[in-house]
């Protein structure tokens, strides 16, 4: 990875879901404007908040899509990412805004 690049994995949510309320969502409604957590699995050398292994939070449109070996992932910039959640930074909240 390059400068202040981030390489994530978004979680596979297969199937339907279930909103806090109980309302069922179909797997085919897509949700505009709703931010997406994903794993940190490769950093660049000028990223400084964020580590593999982390969750990050950030807006779908910032996104850029890339096939490694037949897998999926994201590329984003470090700038682009809202939220941090890690293990050293439970000590608080847990999440590094």
């Amino acid at each position: 990875m390059l400068h202040d690049r981030v390489l994530v994995r978004e979680p596979r949510e297969e199937g339907e879901r279930r909103s806090s309320g109980g309302i069922l969502i179909p797997a085919t409604a897509q949700v505009s404007k709703r931010l997406i957590w994903a794993e940190v699995l490769a950093c660049g050398n000028h990223v400084r908040a964020v580590e593999v292994g982390d969750r990050v939070l950030f807006s779908p449109d910032d996104r850029h899509e890339v096939e490694i070996s037949g897998e999926n992932y994201l590329l984003l910039r470090e700038r682009d990412i809202h939220a941090v959640a890690a293990q050293r930074n439970d000590a608080n909240t847990g999440l590094y805004l």
